[in-house]
C-alpha cells in the first residue's frame, strides 16, 4: 500500500512540475499561435535568479533571514522574466503573427543567444541552489512512505498559480479581453480591444509563468544554461495533448503524462517508459487530433 502511495505522489509531483512548465506555453502558443523555442530559456532565467538571489541573500543579510530567500526568488524570477518577454515581444514577436516557420526558426535562434549568454556570465557548469531549511526533510506518512517538502511545496505553488491565472482569466476585464482575442481575433479589435497590447502582456505573462516553473526546478537539481532545452520537449507535449488553448486541458495532459511516465518507468524503465508515452500520446491524438479539450467559437467551426 505504502508502495503504491509513493508511486501515486510521484506520479503526481512530476504532473506539477510539468503543469508548471507548460502553462505559461499553453498561454502564448494557445492565444498567439506562435511556437516560442525560447520558452526553455525563461526557465532557466528564472532557476538562475534564484541563484542569484541566494547569494545576494547570503552575503549582504544576516543568517536568520535566509529562509526568506526562496519567496522573494520566486517574484523576482516573475518580474525579471515577465520584463524580458514583454521586450522579446516588442522587438521580434509581434513581426512574427502569422508566419510560424519563422517564429519558430527566430525564437531558436534567440534560445542559443540567451545559452551562450548565460555561459559567459556563469560559466558552463551547472551550480546548485541550496533550498531553506523548512524546506528540508519530509512529511513522514508511515515508516515507509516519506514525501519531500519540497516536491509538496512545488504541488502546492502549483495549486496555487493555476488558480490565480483561473481568476484572471475568467474574473478580471483583462482576463476577458485575453479570451476574447484567443477566440476572434478581428471581432475583438473591431469592439476596440487593443489586441498588440494583450499580445504583448499575454507572451509577457507566459515568460513570466516559464521563470517561476525555472525557479522552482532549482529544489529538484542542479541549474545550466541548457536547463531549459531539457523540458521544452514535454511543454510542447503537455500543451498538444491537452489542448491549445484551454487551462482544464493543460492541468489534465500534466496529469496525464505525469501518472503515466511514473508507471511505466516503474513497470519497465526510465528510456522504455518514455518511448511508451510517446506512443501512447501519438496513437491519441490519431484519434483526437485537437486534444483532450478543445475551443468551441463560430470562428472556428
Amino acid at each position: 500500500m505504502s508502495l503504491l502511495l509513493l508511486q501515486l505522489f510521484n506520479g503526481l509531483s512530476l504532473s506539477s512540475i510539468l503543469l508548471l512548465i507548460a502553462i505559461g506555453l499553453a498561454i502564448t502558443f494557445g492565444l498567439m499561435n506562435v511556437m516560442n523555442m525560447a520558452h526553455g530559456e525563461f526557465i532557466m532565467i528564472g532557476a538562475y535568479m534564484a541563484y542569484l538571489v541566494q547569494h545576494w541573500f547570503q552575503k549582504f543579510l544576516p543568517a536568520s533571514a535566509f529562509g526568506w530567500y526562496f519567496i522573494v526568488s520566486l517574484g523576482v524570477a516573475f518580474a525579471v522574466a515577465f520584463l524580458i518577454g514583454w521586450l522579446l515581444e516588442v522587438c521580434l514577436i509581434r513581426f512574427m503573427y502569422g508566419r510560424p516557420l519563422d517564429s519558430l526558426l527566430a525564437t531558436w535562434g534567440v534560445s542559443l543567444a540567451l545559452q551562450q549568454l548565460a555561459r559567459s556570465i556563469f560559466g558552463a557548469p551547472n551550480v546548485a541552489v541550496k533550498a531553506p531549511e523548512w524546506l528540508e526533510g519530509g512529511l513522514h506518512l508511515t515508516t515507509d512512505l516519506i514525501l519531500p517538502y519540497k516536491r509538496l511545496f512545488i504541488i502546492a505553488l502549483v495549486a496555487l498559480c493555476i488558480f490565480v491565472i483561473y481568476m484572471y482569466l475568467y474574473h478580471s476585464a483583462g482576463g476577458r479581453r485575453m479570451r476574447a482575442v484567443m477566440q476572434n481575433r478581428e471581432m475583438a479589435a473591431c469592439l476596440g480591444i487593443s489586441t498588440r497590447r494583450v499580445d504583448a502582456q499575454s507572451f509577457a505573462f507566459g515568460s513570466a509563468m516559464a521563470g517561476i516553473a525555472g525557479c522552482a526546478l532549482t529544489l529538484v537539481g542542479p541549474i545550466g544554461p541548457t536547463i531549459g532545452t531539457y523540458y521544452i520537449v514535454d511543454a510542447f507535449m503537455v500543451v498538444v495533448l491537452g489542448g491549445i488553448g484551454k487551462l482544464i486541458g493543460t492541468v489534465a495532459g500534466a496529469l496525464g503524462i505525469g501518472v503515466f511516465n511514473t508507471a511505466l518507468e516503474y513497470t519497465t524503465s526510465a528510456t522504455i517508459g518514455k518511448v511508451l508515452v510517446f506512443t501512447l500520446i501519438i496513437a491519441f491524438l490519431q484519434w483526437k487530433p485537437m486534444g483532450l479539450v478543445t475551443i468551441r467559437s463560430r470562428s472556428l467551426d
